[in-house]
């Protein structure tokens, strides 16, 4: 009888742009943990929780908090395009999201996306 792990994950490396992206997704019991990287390494780490305050109103909201590295409005947008549809998909748990980019033009981000759906583990 074959079990199951523990803690789910999944990875994938793909060229986007040119440029080696690595993607790798992990589910946690109350957060998923999300790596896009083209460096390599884990690069700013970023705390993105749906906002219980307008679960009412019928549209999610989502707070945007930089743990780890520079924090700059455009690293607040990304991370927002990137994994809120992985919240609401994984029943709006929170998502941890390490980047670490080269590439962030928004063809490039679209990609990213598309691998992030690819690794879902949720």
């Amino acid at each position: 009888m074959a079990t199951q792990p523990i803690i789910k994950h999944k990875q994938r490396v793909e060229t986007i742009n040119g440029i080696k992206t690595q993607v790798v997704c992990t589910e946690f019991s109350n957060f998923i943990f999300i790596v896009v990287t083209q460096y390599g390494k884990m690069g700013t780490l970023i705390s993105v929780t749906p906002d219980s305050r307008n679960a009412d109103i019928g549209t999610r909201t989502f707070t945007t908090k930089v743990l780890l590295g520079k924090d700059e409005a455009l690293t607040h947008v990304y991370a927002k395009n990137l994994v809120t549809f992985v919240s609401q998909e994984a029943g709006n748990k929170a998502v941890l999201l390490g980047l670490a980019l080269k590439d962030s033009t928004v063809e490039g981000l679209k990609a990213m996306k598309e691998a992030i759906k690819s690794c879902q583990v949720w």
